[in-house]
């Protein structure tokens, strides 16, 4: 579903893990849909999925809190919530705001489904 030219998110099934693709940048006008789909899953009753953010480009505070929120309802689930960060700029965001202790950060989709 795209709400931007700039902006996508795709869902797949690997391994039976849900997997949200993300492209473009997620900012305070994208964030929401990426916000919706998270919350559709875990309404779905999944409780660990993998958000892959190696073609994104662009995070602003409102996209790290709609992911913080989605690892929190996860995690009270029994499940996690693991990401993918593959561009330098936007591990970057994560090391600064110190999210890397929040979050299992992977170098691909597939290194985050079988962790």
């Amino acid at each position: 579903m795209t709400t931007e030219v700039n902006f996508e998110v795709t869902e797949s099934d690997r391994e039976g893990m849900p997997v949200l693709s993300v492209r473009g940048e997620v900012d305070v006008s994208t964030a929401p849909e990426l916000r919706e789909r998270l919350l559709a899953l875990a309404e779905g009753g999944e409780t660990t999925a993998v958000v892959d953010l190696s073609q994104v480009s662009f995070v602003d505070s409102t996209a790290l809190g709609v992911l913080v929120s989605g690892v929190k309802r996860l995690r009270s689930e029994g499940g996690d919530l693991r990401l993918v960060v593959t561009e330098p700029r936007i591990s970057k965001v994560f090391e600064i705001t110190g999210l890397t202790d929040v979050f299992k950060i992977y170098a691909s989709a597939d290194e985050a489904v079988r962790a």
